[in-house]
């Protein structure tokens, strides 16, 4: 199968083309983008040293933030590159390699989301059924899962893209290659790859939003003594993966239910799903959750005594 495509290169327009406020933005976003490398990294580190966090919940919570990571890392260090130079360029083969890693690792963090909200269903609703039911068998082929459906989510959003002609013009409204900015530039008729992407992604992102919610009316539901200890701690590791799912999933909506149109406001969304909050998913967790707090001191602690000796 041939593609048709006599454009080699797009031009970034990125998020403006102001060049005193490129550079207020490039501090800016070298340390939104190292706050979270960071910051998803000691999650990492902390559930992976810690022997009291080895319940499913915190394996995937492992798994989220390595995602994050990954997730920012496919457009924050270009985006940064890109206030320093004047032309912000980017291949055609690095476009749909861009567009294919950010549907890959999004697409997946949707599903892990998914399984911590089953995994609390589970906790809270049937606690007694918890450790047979959310074994290490299960929990790993659910995460697994999750990077198969991320993978097979983006496969199409890129196989859908790839045969299209670009002929020019070549500028892109946008700071990296998405789905409906390549649509824009497409030299034909769009209007059904536009459905197919809104069913693609838009529909997976409102399906699984919409069992999320209705997930965790549930588990609220199933509190029914709110000043119990346990049913605190319930609460509050609740109100962490509700806050991380509204962060995750509204600006999701947002892009991708709507028509194969690009609005102003599209490339200020996607700088919040791509890169502030995969930066906040750790702050959230850790500053709601006592136990990951009290690893993350004792890990402290435990590097500083080594250095003294």
């Amino acid at each position: 199968m041939e593609f048709a495509h006599n454009v080699t290169e797009f031009i970034l327009l990125g998020l403006t083309q102001d060049q005193e406020l490129q550079r207020v933005f490039f501090v800016l976003f070298v340390f939104f983008y190292l706050v979270n490398v960071l910051g998803n990294l000691l999650i990492i580190v902390t559930i992976i040293c810690s022997e009291c966090l080895n319940s499913p919940m915190y394996f995937f919570l492992g798994q989220l933030s390595f995602v994050d990571i990954c997730y920012s890392s496919v457009t924050a260090p270009k985006l940064i590159g890109d206030f320093l130079v004047e032309k912000k360029s980017i291949s055609l083969t690095g476009c749909l390699t861009q567009l294919f890693m950010v549907h890959f690792f999004g697409g997946t963090e949707i599903f892990i989301l998914t399984a911590m909200a089953y995994d609390r269903y589970i906790a809270i609703c049937h606690p007694l059924c918890y450790m047979a039911i959310m074994n290490k068998y299960v929990c790993s082929w659910v995460a697994a899962a999750s990077w198969v459906g991320g993978f097979v989510h983006s496969m199409v959003q890129t196989l859908l893209t790839m045969p299209l002609p670009f002929c020019g013009p070549n500028e892109m409204d946008h700071y990296f290659c998405d789905v409906y900015p390549l649509l824009k530039l497409a030299c034909t008729d769009t209007y059904v790859v536009g459905i197919l992407v809104v069913a693609n992604s838009g529909m997976i992102s409102l399906t699984s939003f919409v069992v999320l919610v209705a997930s965790y009316v549930i588990i609220l539901a199933s509190l029914r003594k709110p000043s119990s200890k346990g049913c605190l701690k319930a609460l509050s590791t609740c109100a962490s993966h509700i806050t991380v799912v509204i962060l995750n999933f509204g600006p999701c909506i947002f892009i991708y239910l709507q028509p194969s149109t690009t609005f102003p406001e599209d490339k200020m969304v996607a700088v919040f799903y791509t890169i502030i909050t995969p930066m906040l998913n750790p702050v959230i967790y850790t500053l709601r959750n006592e136990e990951v707090k009290g690893a993350v001191r004792k890990l402290w602690s435990r590097k500083m005594m080594l250095r003294i000796k």
